[in-house]
């Protein structure tokens, strides 16, 4: 699935843009930065509450489609423009990390 599908089918809003042609095979969800760099899938849609700088360059290593801030966590403002910087897609859900991923699973 396209990471643009998924912000029409899960009502998420983009925060930044990246690639929102990007394919979306899973997800990941973790708050611990050095555990999601080397345990997320590549193009998995990883949910987190973290929104600081450290996060981009977690997704850029690691690959990952799209970062899905959830509990509408905050994205702070150099994260913003290391993310557009890099091409990451940030996205937000009001939603928490489970019933986020149990829909994420539904649709993928």
């Amino acid at each position: 699935m396209k990471t643009k599908e998924l912000v029409e089918k899960l009502n998420l809003k983009i925060l930044t843009e990246g690639d929102l042609d990007r394919e979306v095979t899973c997800c990941y969800i973790g708050d611990l930065l050095s555990w999601v760099m080397g345990r997320a899938p590549e193009d998995s849609a990883w949910l987190t509450v973290m929104g600081n700088i450290n996060s981009i360059a977690v997704a850029t290593l690691a690959d990952v489609s799209c970062i899905i801030l959830v509990e509408s966590a905050a994205l702070d403002d150099e994260a913003k423009a290391k993310a557009e910087m890099h091409d990451v897609t940030i996205l937000q859900s009001e939603e928490n990390s489970y019933s986020l991923a149990v829909k994420l699973h539904e649709i993928i």
